[in-house]
């Protein structure tokens, strides 16, 4: 079963996430919904998308390509990841920022953890992590077990 990993990331946790997802798939390809041209969907068998979420949103990339490619995503075997801090608002990020039919379609969607890296964010975003989630030290929650069960998942 041929993979494609999506991902949309800030700081670079959903990429970190989209390799370590890779490494349990059997052929995999990973790619940045940033840059483009995309890989054709039709090329693929099963499709993993992922983002990191900040201030309960997906990235604009993830969100504009769930959006355009409903139909096709839904006909694949399909596996939806986020990764945060903040894992306990997961469900309420998974059903506000994911249509419901993909959402519906999805084989697995994960909250997969996160890092927060203060020194890669700007001084304003620290003081409003330390002030709103207060976050002040470095973070590392990306769970590899869940990836592991994750993909076990989508390797059916």
């Amino acid at each position: 079963m041929k993979t494609l990993i999506l991902f949309a990331t800030k700081h670079g946790t959903a990429g970190e996430v989209a390799k370590r997802i890779a490494k349990n798939m059997n052929d995999a390809d990973i790619h940045d919904l940033k840059e483009l041209p995309l890989p054709s969907l039709s090329d693929y068998d099963c499709v993993v998308v992922g983002s990191s979420v900040y201030g309960g949103k997906i990235r604009k990339e993830a969100k504009a390509f769930l959006s355009k490619n409903p139909g096709m995503l839904c006909e694949r075997n399909l596996g939806l990841y986020i990764c945060g801090i903040a894992e306990q608002h997961e469900k309420e990020a998974f059903r506000t920022n994911f249509p419901s039919d993909i959402l519906a379609a999805a084989k697995a969607s994960y909250f997969l953890g996160g890092i927060y890296d203060p020194s890669q964010f700007p001084r304003m975003e620290r003081f409003i992590m330390k002030l709103l989630a207060g976050h002040s030290e470095y973070i590392d929650s990306i769970d590899d077990d869940k990836i592991k069960e994750f993909t076990d998942i989508l390797n059916g």
